[in-house]
């Protein structure tokens, strides 16, 4: 497990060197948030890291409900059995193990993998703007359907799960990296992640926090060229 700093936000990554996944502390006044539950054996990790930082986790945020995202969240429950757990309003329907999809929405297969047997249910859904203590949420589907990512108020800092990735090069979710395939792999709609990354540019993020790939500082440049290449692919 590697633990980087930047600000009020801590990465928190396992398989570092192999397969790196991130999940994110953010902390406040009085405790932390956690985006993102990672692999099913993160859980004492997190809780680790937690403790490292001298404060409680006090919410569990998803950005989305593939299984390197909520892989701890059960056995982070059984420790944490009175945290609130939030996920947006489309992917808790993929988290509960529905693959339909909308008639509004793209007909192509959801993709990525979800835990079948997850026991943990959210608390509370997630839709466009709402707040958890200083982060706001943003719909951002490509990814999955109900893909979200989240900026810290205060700093700008923007933490977009699976929207993009910088491992094996930045990337808008659904353009393959060969040096690191699976983000794309696992996209459902490439013109949706593509509309959603113009978005999330738009916030003009001083800092960008993916669910694969290390921190990126003052990102808008890298992510610009990141749209403009997979806009020119599709």
């Amino acid at each position: 497990m590697r633990v980087v700093q930047h600000g009020c936000l801590y990465q928190v990554t396992f398989l570092a060197t192999i397969f790196p996944v991130n999940c994110y502390l953010v902390e406040e006044e009085n405790g932390l948030t956690l985006i993102d539950a990672a692999l099913p054996f993160s859980a004492n990790g997190i809780l680790t890291a937690a403790r490292n930082i001298g404060k409680p986790i006090t919410k569990i945020v998803l950005t989305h409900a593939h299984e390197d995202h909520v892989g701890a969240l059960d056995r982070l429950k059984e420790k944490l059995p009175d945290v609130p757990v939030y996920i947006s309003v489309r992917d808790n329907r993929l988290l509960g193990g529905d693959y339909s999809l909308d008639r509004e929405e793209h007909q192509t297969p959801i993709k990525g993998g979800v835990p079948k047997n997850m026991k943990t249910r959210a608390t509370i859904l997630l839709k466009e703007g709402d707040r958890v203590g200083s982060i706001a949420a943003i719909e951002a589907p490509g990814h999955t359907p109900g893909s979200m990512a989240f900026i810290d108020t205060r700093t700008k800092a923007l933490i977009v799960g699976d929207a993009f990735q910088t491992r094996g090069g930045i990337a808008v979710s659904g353009d393959l990296r060969p040096w690191f395939p699976f983000p794309a792999m696992g996209t459902w709609s490439k013109p949706s992640a593509l509309e959603s990354a113009k978005k999330l540019l738009g916030y003009q993020p001083t800092l960008l926090a993916v669910g694969h790939g290390g921190l990126l500082e003052n990102p808008l440049t890298a992510m610009e060229k990141a749209i403009k290449m997979f806009e020119m692919k599709l």
